[in-house]
């Protein structure tokens, strides 16, 4: 089943306004050095974090790590190797992973 008119110009709108709101990703690279996973945004920001502090991306090498993808939107990072992804609003928000995930974290960190 397909997509009606109304659906399609809803969605359009809807990436108008998150195009509108939040910046997109224009480059990513893992920074062995520093061991961080780092994103260029559209609006001049490098934001970076540690692998260790996202879903997915725990127990990744750096390999896993340098084969990162930026979505055709801009709006998400996809590490094919370990079948991972970032949604760049979420990390902006402090958000690396699930709400599931997030309070687990911080239950083992008591």
């Amino acid at each position: 089943m397909g997509i009606s008119d109304a659906e399609y110009e809803a969605a359009t709108r809807r990436g108008e306004l998150m195009k509108a709101t939040w910046p997109a990703a224009i480059a990513v690279r893992y920074d062995a050095v520093a061991r961080r996973v780092v994103i260029s945004l559209s609006s001049g920001i490098d934001v970076s974090f540690p692998p260790c502090n996202a879903q997915g991306l725990e127990n990744a090498g750096p390999d896993d790590l340098a084969t990162a993808e930026i979505s055709p939107s801009g709006f998400g990072i996809h590490f094919p190797r370990v079948d991972a992804d970032i949604y760049i609003p979420n990390l902006l928000q402090g958000r690396m992973g699930s709400e599931r995930w997030m309070q687990a974290r911080e239950l083992e960190k008591k």
